[in-house]
């Protein structure tokens, strides 16, 4: 894989299927899990396929550790089989302070080296949990998107956003399926209740261990991605969005504000985030086999276990 400082300089590599599982190496995927390493992906029939046993490995036996989205950039830092050792610059990460790291299949990485992903370039956001998006025809149905993914905008019509694809060509969303922006700065930025609403969208999407998109979260999935669509860019693990944003007193908590859970009735390891609901309850992606549900604390386990709050949002002024 070796190129010039020049052609390095030019060159980017991005996600070219809808979702893109991080792997923990280049050789944890199993033989069941062929729909999600391969280009097409068919995510939805993965996931069909898992049983509860087979879904519960992914996290017991560390085999994912997050996922991309269509269109989003990733480092290369070597390569090995059919594999290539990326960094998510996306995901911020106390794993690497470049971003998340992990392995993704060579085959669901495109590289360019004319991508308009930047400030200052119109920007279409998918708002969607899922959205198709279609030839620039309007006829045929290319791939099903995920909530949140990005691409530069070329041109909008009444009715429709067309965009420009990561293999260079061009395709076309439902503008009821998605948001224009001017760049990726002028995402606007929302209040702790309209991070609440967006996750409301979400009730009874399956818990998927590293889930970030339309067809399963995790739990700190979940909170990055409702955060992220309401312009806040946090940490993607829950032990490093409790480091950041600004410490909330257990008293004091509003809608919105990210609650953080430990073992030993909150005096041991963190493991689990979730969104303040309001009135005592939780919005959160609870584990395998659960769906995405809002729970009234009190008397439960998370009450117990609940040891910090952190806030992301602003309120207007701010």
């Amino acid at each position: 894989m070796y190129k010039s400082k020049e052609e390095s300089a030019l060159s980017k590599y991005v996600i070219n299927v809808p979702v893109a599982t991080i792997w923990t190496s280049y050789d944890s995927a199993r033989k069941l899990d062929e729909k999600a390493t391969s280009n097409p992906t068919d995510i939805r029939s993965w996931l069909d396929s898992l049983n509860f046993e087979t879904s519960l490995e992914l996290c017991d036996a560390n085999l994912i550790q997050s996922q991309l989205l269509y269109g989003q950039e990733v480092l290369v830092l070597e390569e090995k089989e059919d594999y290539y050792h990326i960094i998510a610059l996306t995901q911020g990460s106390s794993k690497d302070e470049r971003g998340y790291p992990g392995w993704v299949p060579k085959c669901q990485i495109t590289e360019v080296t004319d991508w308009k992903l930047t400030d200052g370039c119109p920007v279409a956001v998918v708002t969607s949990n899922l959205a198709p998006l279609f030839s620039t025809t309007g006829e045929k149905e290319l791939l099903e998107l995920s909530f949140q993914t990005i691409l530069p905008v070329l041109e909008r019509r009444e009715g429709t956003v067309k965009v420009t694809l990561p293999d260079g060509t061009a395709g076309v969303l439902r503008a009821s399926d998605s948001s224009v922006y001017d760049g990726l700065s002028a995402i606007p930025k929302g209040s702790g209740a309209d991070i609440v609403r967006t996750g409301e969208r979400f009730l009874d999407l399956p818990y998927l261990w590293g889930g970030m998109s339309g067809y399963g979260m995790d739990c700190s999935g979940f909170s990055y991605t409702m955060c992220k669509a309401n312009g806040y860019i946090i940490p993607r693990d829950a032990h490093d969005q409790a480091k950041e944003g600004v410490e909330v007193p257990l008293d004091a908590l509003e809608p919105g504000d990210l609650l953080f859970f430990a073992y030993e009735e909150g005096k041991g390891k963190l493991h689990h985030v979730g969104i303040y609901y309001g009135d005592g309850k939780l919005l959160h992606s609870p584990k395998t086999g659960k769906d995405i549900e809002i729970l009234p604390m009190e008397n439960t386990i998370y009450e117990k276990e609940l040891c910090a709050a952190r806030r992301y949002w602003q309120k207007d002024g701010e």
